[in-house]
Order: C-alpha cells, then structure tokens, then sequence
C-alpha cells in the first residue's frame, strides 16, 4: 500500500501538465496560483499567468525563466533583484518587465503579505522556473 501512494505521489508530481519547478512551488513563504496558460500565434511559445503570493520577509531563490516575465504587483511591496541593474521596489499597481533569462529575485519588503501577477511569454515546453546559483 505504501508503494502505491509512493507511484501516485509520484506521477501526480511528474503528469502534472504544467506544475512549476517542485523546489519552487513548495518554496515555504511563497504559494503560487496558476491562473492561465494558453499557446500563442508563435509557434513553440506560450503565454503563462501565476499568481505569487509571498509572506512577509520572504524571499525567491535565484532564478530565470525561458522567456520574458511581466510581473504586477497586486497587494503590498516588492523588491527585485535583476542581475546587473539595480534594485527596485514595486508597491501595488507598479509592474516590471525582465528579460528572457536575467536572473533575479523577489522579496517581500512590506509590512504583510504581498502578491503579484506574474505573466510570462516562454518557450512550450521548457520549466518555468530555471533555479540559478
């Protein structure tokens, strides 16, 4: 019996269809939504919308994306890491765009919980999330 829950567990993670990077989805302190995923007009592209809820003081891994990302900030205060710029805070209302590949990472800089509309415009096929060191 416990093998069977150990091979459902398993195909549930690996036939989840468009489940983000595991290591990323269950980052503790950050929970994301999928909202919508649809292919584009371009072939091998397709346009993804997650929604990012992250507590207070928490930060992302490092990471990239294979694609471009919009990301709007919904509720509360965000601060980004693009690699080779500057930091940004973004409070609600404000948006981001970041480049196909540039590494960065959101923290949560608000007294609460912040969340953001995260849209990316990626190649099918490929993670959504791409962990960087």
């Amino acid at each position: 019996m416990k093998t069977t829950r150990i091979m459902a567990a398993a195909l549930l993670i690996v036939g989840g269809g468009w489940t983000l990077n595991v290591a990323e989805a269950q980052q503790p302190g950050i929970h994301r939504t999928d909202v919508l995923k649809d292919d584009l007009g371009t072939p091998g592209r397709e346009a993804v919308q997650v929604r990012v809820d992250i507590e207070r003081g928490v930060a992302s891994i490092k990471h990239a994306h294979p694609g471009e990302e919009i990301a709007y900030v919904l509720e509360g205060s965000l601060e980004y890491r693009l690699e080779g710029r500057a930091p940004v805070i973004l409070h609600a209302g404000e948006a981001l765009f970041i480049p196909d590949g540039v590494a960065h990472v959101a923290r949560n800089v608000g007294s609460g919980k912040a969340s953001e509309l995260a849209t990316y415009i990626v190649d099918k096929g490929e993670p959504l999330v791409v962990p960087v060191k």
